[in-house]
């Protein structure tokens, strides 16, 4: 299941009513059909990202990952699931120094729930600033594509 099928799936669960539940979080979250134990290209298929990009997060002491016998890389479930809500913050633009800051917080244990409730509150306003120029940008799409004389709208399937 690559990044691709996780994002068609999360959309599928959100719906079009509305905000996301954090029930729909946490059933995003349930990796179930992973399994328990993954190599770096099983890893990197599902996240749609390199193996390269694997190393460098565990180089920037974002993820630490077993190794077996051999010395390959084993990826668990907790492994995976943090590498999931890594590539979900870059793909919204979280800088990486913030990223190591944030994963520095979280192994340091529940007493800093405060700085990262406010590291993400800070990052989802920087999100929907993105959103909203976004949108103003599909805007100015839309009228150019409707001067030359298309059809513009969110029921206008592609062609």
């Amino acid at each position: 299941m690559a990044t691709d099928d996780l994002m068609t799936r999360a959309l599928e669960m959100l719906g079009d009513d509305g905000p996301p539940s954090v029930e729909a979080i946490h059933r995003l979250a349930d990796l179930a059909d992973v399994p328990t134990s993954m190599t770096i290209v099983e890893v990197a298929d599902l996240l749609d990202i390199s193996p390269h990009t694997l190393r460098y997060y565990e180089r920037a002491g974002l993820v630490e990952v077993a190794r077996d016998a051999g010395g390959h890389r084993v990826y668990d479930d907790h492994a995976v699931r943090r590498l999931v809500f890594l590539t979900r913050m870059r793909l919204s633009g979280m800088p990486m120094r913030d990223l190591q800051h944030y994963i520095a917080l979280v192994d340091d244990g529940a007493e800093t729930v405060p700085e990262r409730l406010d590291m993400l509150l800070e990052h989802r306003d920087t999100i929907r600033r993105r959103i909203r120029e976004l949108t103003l940008s599909l805007t100015a799409v839309e009228y150019k594509i409707a001067t030359y004389g298309g059809e513009t709208g969110p029921d206008v399937q592609s062609r």
